[in-house]
């Protein structure tokens, strides 16, 4: 498949035009063809299978938006599509670290920020539960939830940190606050 994808460089080219024109199949095309290669190149740089999936989505997000602007005179397409999930799993590991920094797995040093250690020990038994539910959520989802609560962001600053829409923002920060519910609720 990869031969195929190199050598056939008219294809690539016929699917991002029709892609800056919004041909929504084209898109689809385009991801069958070039996916598995791009995902490889992503899981390389992310090594997380899950963020890998979720960059590879933004990456034909971003072709979506971009596509119009590929030039064939500049180059073939594929590493114009290359470059695009390169520097995309670049800064999604930047992001991570950024965000992150040196978070637990389980996000604890999170909870710790939460609750305030002068409190009674019935605080200290809630910092559990949360620090389970957290350590239950999406790295990002639980990243977003931290961010606008504990340090006061806004959905603005987020989607400029996440790169991403600020609805897109709005929905992490309802799926997590919704689950971080559910789940709370079920642990205490």
């Amino acid at each position: 498949m990869r031969g195929a994808i190199l050598a056939d460089d008219a294809t690539l080219r016929r699917l991002l035009a029709g892609i800056g024109r919004g041909e929504a199949d084209q898109l689809a095309e385009l991801y069958d063809l070039t996916s598995p290669k791009l995902y490889g190149l992503i899981l390389r740089i992310q090594r997380d299978r899950a963020l890998a999936e979720d960059v590879l989505q933004d990456v034909y997000m971003r072709i979506w938006q971009a596509a119009g602007t590929y030039r064939p005179d500049a180059g073939p397409p594929m590493p114009w599509l290359i470059a695009i999930a390169r520097n995309r799993s670049i800064d999604s590991v930047r992001r991570k670290v950024e965000v992150q920094g040196p978070e637990l797995e389980s996000g604890e040093d999170w909870v710790a920020r939460l609750i305030d250690p002068h409190d009674e020990a019935v605080a200290f038994q809630n910092r559990d539960a949360l620090a389970a539910c957290l350590g239950r959520l999406d790295p990002r989802h639980r990243d977003c939830v931290v961010l606008a609560y504990c340090e006061g962001r806004s959905r603005e600053e987020l989607a400029r940190r996440f790169d991403c829409p600020v609805n897109t923002i709005k929905t992490w920060l309802h799926r997590a606050l919704a689950a971080l519910k559910t789940c709370l609720e079920v642990v205490s």
